[in-house]
């Protein structure tokens, strides 16, 4: 098949007026299928900043533009015929049309001359980048630049494959991500438990009998580190076959309604809960590890480790008595199978590694790691750290290498906590921030304490964005490089499908080309990397391209272990041909992966599904509702790349954090705490500018008890101030039962302020509501991943 001549992804409609095209959403973690019927338009010229599209050859192997007919898109709905979500979507994926055709969304590169944007060609603003940025790099050294990496890198493939490019030809230590204010306690402890950040265990939603669920809310959220569409049909199939949830949280959130049962608890308690669970299954024997219980080292030194965290002592601190502790334990342990899993909830908290760890501890001793119906790993169709080099044994990680130069916090996975971004930038001295290059994030909004970030970036010597918005962080950027939208990006999901609860695979094209004046983001990310490395501003991004491919075929041929050990680079290379850029090197890690022909060197490989005889990118376009690689099935001990081979039940590192959590039990409680939430519409702050999406009731409202509201005289549709060490905020009040006392919630994401000068979010300026990370204490911090504290943070709260 030539693969070029090929139209994207699209199944025949009627002749010439509409087509259907098929594509997985990219907004957030579920990996939906997506259905999205195409309109043609009267021809307009290519360039045209509307909506328009033209037909033209498939983006798998070339770039896509055309000045052939003219589509819009029409309505979008769930992929019915999809392998992994069957249909379902949330309200988020059919407003991918409302994104493309946001009049906010910049579409040309855009400088700053004074205090207002101007746009600019492509030459124009790398030519900018070059005069303004090589210079700071000469005089300062590598690492006064800066870089930040937000959420939506992670749902792109050129954010995933060249970003990593760029950062290297900087050459800097000072690289800043979402993940810190996220994710990065689950990924430490998985990567000292299991060798890696990415061998992450998922609950096997569909096979499980009991499922334990901690902050998590995946009825909003759509599950996290956890990627499946449909949590709440699974949910409910998994009750209807007669199995159980629970759900631990300090707020009845949509989730816990649903739940068998809710159990209420102090926010940031999450690790004595839990460590009191393990404690109860040693104390009374019913520790079973089950299968990899030959693989388990260190399980002598848990029960010493975990000796102060009984349940009487943690039902003092969580709220929870102890016998319902000792119940929950007992009940896990007796199940036929059961999964614990873990969100943000337990990840944004002070003791966030500890209660990472912990959940993975609970799903060994009962047994349920690593078998259907418990906690499993994902086997990638584009394969992954824990599927390349020799099985078992590998590098492992280690902590505290390296060191932010003001408050000493240790860098994890080659980044540093991104509550240190204002200090590094605002502190002078040797490896002072003085430039910054952001890509797809807005963390002002995001970080703790975004007034002070806000006022650094002001300082900054030069800024560089990659992004659609111009938003509170990007206002001060110097040059803003576009991104085209999702509908004119090709997508696959490298980073999510390492975490999904079933085998799948998913290519999805552009549906709609590039116009003649716009580059593909990969384009962007390269050419900034060649600006870095001293090349200049007109440099070709397919240098960056073509040392990408080649490195990843240079390591595979050097793995001895790997299905093309001792190959040819140059023969490899031009079985990749013509394909360039993201869709080859897709092709390449489909072909070497576990399911793949390995170019050649395997006949078959392990998929089932449309067009299957050796997964490659030619198969997955063959099979536009994706390819089912089937049940997540036991990786260990080959999964694991820990230095000993085993699972290290007991990591030095967390062992030695444990002291602080026994320090804290003894801490005099503040009366009122805030913690987030989710809501189902909402994914952070860059979809608010989508008016479907934020029209209707007021959600940016404080959730309190009504006792609470009563002792402290707030009213229902009133307002609050909410104070904290760092910032006050006034907001609208919702009374309610659904939430324990003592504890107050305002949602993420949100506090867009429509008068700071510069923003352009016409929608979102009209729904601003309030940024609860205003009062997020960036101070306050998980010691051992550096991540911030977003739950439990201690405020006051009176009537505004």
């Amino acid at each position: 098949m030539t693969l070029v001549e090929k139209e994207p992804t699209v199944a025949a409609a009627t002749p010439s007026s509409t087509r259907t095209a098929f594509r997985t959403c990219p907004l957030c973690e579920a990996g939906c299928g997506l259905e999205i019927t195409l309109n043609e338009e009267p021809h307009t010229d290519a360039s045209d900043r509307s909506a328009s599209g033209g037909s033209g050859r498939s983006c798998a192997g070339s770039k896509w533009r055309g000045r052939g007919a003219q589509w819009k898109v029409g309505r979008i709905r769930g992929d019915r015929d999809d392998v992994f979500s069957h249909g379902f979507i949330c309200p988020k994926g059919s407003t991918l049309k409302q994104l493309h055709d946001d009049p906010d969304r910049v579409r040309t590169p855009l400088i700053k001359r004074g205090s207002e944007f101007h746009e600019a060609t492509w030459p124009e603003a790398f030519a900018e980048i070059e005069r303004r940025l090589l210079p700071i790099l000469e005089s300062h050294g590598r690492n006064s630049v800066g870089v930040y990496a937000g959420n939506p890198s992670a749902h792109s493939i050129s954010g995933l494959l060249y970003l990593r490019s760029l950062i290297k030809a900087i050459g800097t230590h000072n690289m800043f991500s979402a993940s810190t204010v996220d994710q990065r306690p689950k990924e430490l402890a998985s990567a000292l438990m299991f060798g890696n950040p990415i061998t992450i265990a998922v609950p096997d939603v569909d096979r499980t009998d009991f499922l334990f669920m901690l902050g998590a809310n995946p009825y909003a959220s759509n599950g996290s580190l956890a990627t499946a569409p449909d949590w709440p049909g699974r949910i409910e199939a998994m009750r209807a076959r007669g199995g159980r949830l629970v759900v631990v949280d300090p707020r009845r959130s949509r989730t816990a309604e649903e739940a068998d049962e809710w159990i209420a608890i102090r926010p940031g308690t999450d690790p004595f809960l839990l460590a009191a669970m393990v404690r109860t299954l040693i104390d009374e024997r019913l520790v079973d590890l089950g299968a990899v219980a030959p693989f388990v080292s260190g399980f002598d030194r848990l029960a010493p480790a975990l000796v102060r965290y009984d349940a009487d002592t943690a039902a003092g601190i969580t709220g929870i008595d102890a016998e319902t502790i000792r119940r929950l334990a007992r009940e896990l342990a007796a199940s036929p199978t059961a999964a614990v899993y873990g969100r943000i909830g337990t990840t944004t908290a002070e003791f966030g590694t500890i209660a990472s760890w912990l959940v993975d501890v609970l799903n060994i001793v009962t047994g349920n790691l690593d078998r259907p119906g418990g906690a499993m790993f994902a086997t990638p169709a584009t394969g992954g750290s824990n599927t390349r080099g020799a099985p078992r044994v590998g590098r492992g990680v280690k902590v505290g290498q390296r060191h932010s130069r003001i408050r000493g916090l240790a860098a994890t996975f080659g980044e540093f906590p991104a509550l240190c971004l204002a200090e590094e930038i605002e502190a002078p001295g040797a490896e002072q921030i003085r430039a910054l290059v952001t890509v797809a994030g807005n963390p002002v909004l995001s970080v703790p304490n975004g007034t002070r970030l806000d006022a650094a970036l002001h300082q900054l010597d030069f800024m560089v964005s990659v992004d659609i918005y111009i938003n509170e962080t990007t206002r001060h950027a110097d040059v803003i490089l576009p991104a085209p939208s999702v509908l004119q990006k090709a997508h696959y999901d490298l980073a999510l499908l390492q975490l999904a609860i079933r085998n799948v695979a998913n290519w999805s094209d552009a549906i709609l080309p590039l116009a003649d004046s716009q580059l593909d983001e990969w384009e962007v990310l390269a050419r900034l990397a060649l600006i870095a490395r001293g090349f200049g501003a007109a440099a070709d991004p397919a240098m960056v391209d073509d040392l990408t491919i080649r490195s990843l075929i240079d390591a595979a041929i050097a793995d001895e272990h790997g299905v093309l050990f001792g190959r040819d680079a140059d023969e490899l290379l031009e079985a990749l041909a013509p394909r360039t850029g993201p869709a080859r090197i897709v092709d390449f890690m489909l072909r070497s992966g576990p399911y793949g022909d390995g170019l050649g060197a395997r006949l078959a490989g392990r998929g089932t599904g449309p067009g299957v005889s050796g997964l490659s990118l030619d198969a997955l376009l063959a099979a536009p509702h994706g390819v089912d690689l089937g049940p997540l099935e036991p990786r260990m001990p080959d999964g694991l790349r820990t230095p000993s081979g085993m699972i290290e039940i007991a990591p030095e590192p967390i062992l030695a954090d444990l002291p602080r959590m026994h320090a804290a039990m003894s801490r005099e409680p503040s009366p009122y705490v805030l913690i987030g939430r989710r809501d189902l519409r909402s994914n952070n702050s860059w979809m608010h500018n989508i008016e479907v999406l934020v029209k209707g009731r007021r959600r940016c409202v404080l959730h309190i008890h009504p006792k609470d509201a009563a002792d402290l005289g707030v009213s229902d549709g009133g307002d609050a101030r909410v104070t904290s060490r760092v910032g006050s905020l006034t907001i609208p009040v919702e009374v309610t039962e659904w939430i324990t006392r003592g504890v107050v919630s305002i949602p993420h994401g949100w506090g867009h302020d429509a008068e700071l000068p510069g923003v352009q979010l016409g929608v979102a300026g009209r729904h601003a509501g309030v940024n609860s990370n205003l009062l997020a204490d960036e101070l306050l911090v998980d010691k051992l991943s550096g991540n911030a504290v977003l739950n439990g943070i201690p405020v006051t709260v009176a009537p505004a």
